[in-house]
């Protein structure tokens, strides 16, 4: 059986193609070696069915349960990037052993630099299909003797269409109020930092339907600086500058600043870690297919402690730092 991986796109269609506009949510089963096409698209239920049962597993005592990691990707992404990076997440995750399933959730962003803001509302206007398509549906298919885990991993924008995604869903009063997922994950997060305080209404949906929040931060990613004419407004992004004091005890910082200088700096370093070199703006996306992300992702997924991953390390102030561990040297 080909290698398939699994793409919930909202893009409209025009002429037998996708282009960066707003429309109907199609699940497309895309063959490994390939870019998404329209005519990858088919039922619903079918979609569904395959991908819950390629996330199921059972454990080393037996039990089942099942794992899904579904990745939103950020501004300016054409769809070979969006599958570029999807399939960095899955191969290295899968070469670490984890046995659920990768999907992405593919939003209308334009292949263009200029496009930040026009980016930014079509985020907004198809933010909850991710909750009403995708997550709220799959949390029913739960059952009692398989759990059914579903985690999220935002890339820069992506964190936005995550935080809008679960904002609108309580606005809207969804009938299925017990979806949750288990762990949320944000890369490279373009939204404010005070955006995820716990008094923020927008960032109490978030917490409310997750078990953990984990964001990962860079004080080097030059594309989230303020500087950068392309930002909407003012505020510190949380992805640049890390999460505010104030956040909830669910809420975890990982701060990857002296580990991305030491891997700017040592080309020896970018080699071991970084097999399959850089994706786009090296302090904004070197986090896909970076071998030490990667770990610390997957013992994220899987419930690792917080502090007792090898990839971590805590300061005295209680920073948690992302390293690389003794093996890894």
């Amino acid at each position: 059986m080909p290698d398939i991986d699994y793409v919930m796109s909202v893009r409209a269609v025009k002429q037998g193609a996708f282009v960066p506009d707003v429309g109907p949510t199609r699940f497309l089963r895309v063959p490994g070696d390939v870019n998404p096409s329209p005519d990858q698209a088919g039922p619903a239920a079918a979609w569904y069915a395959e991908v819950q049962a390629a996330g199921s597993w059972r454990n080393d005592k037996g039990e089942d349960r099942g794992d899904i990691l579904i990745v939103v990707h950020g501004f300016n992404m054409s769809m070979a990037e969006v599958m570029d990076r999807h399939r960095r997440v899955k191969t290295g995750l899968a070469a670490l052993g984890f046995k659920g399933v990768v999907i992405s959730y593919d939003w209308p962003s334009d292949n263009q630099v200029l496009a930040y803001l026009p980016d930014r509302h079509r985020a907004k206007l198809t933010a909850l299909q991710l909750v009403t398509d995708g997550i709220s549906y799959l949390s029913k298919k739960q059952t009692a003797d398989c759990p059914i885990n579903i985690h999220l991993l935002g890339h820069s924008t992506g964190a936005y269409v995550i935080r809008e995604a679960f904002d609108d869903a309580d606005d809207s009063q969804l009938k299925n109020s017990a979806w949750s997922i288990s762990q949320m994950m944000l890369i490279a997060g373009d939204i404010s930092a005070d955006s995820l305080s716990a008094g923020d209404s927008g960032a109490e949906s978030m917490y409310n339907h997750s078990v953990r929040l984990t964001n990962y931060s860079n004080r080097h990613d030059s594309v989230l600086d303020l500087s950068n004419v392309k930002r909407l407004g003012v505020a510190p992004r949380v992805g640049r500058v890390g999460l505010p004091s104030d956040a909830p005890p669910k809420a975890v910082n990982i701060n990857c600043s002296d580990y991305y200088a030491l891997l700017d700096g040592d080309p020896t370093i970018q080699s071991k870690d970084e097999p399959l070199g850089r994706a786009g703006a090296p302090s904004h996306s070197w986090y896909f297919g970076n071998a030490i992300f990667t770990l610390d992702l997957f013992n994220t997924l899987i419930g690792v402690d917080r502090e007792s991953s090898p990839t971590r390390v805590t300061a005295p102030d209680g920073t948690i730092n992302l390293r690389r561990p003794f093996a890894a040297s």
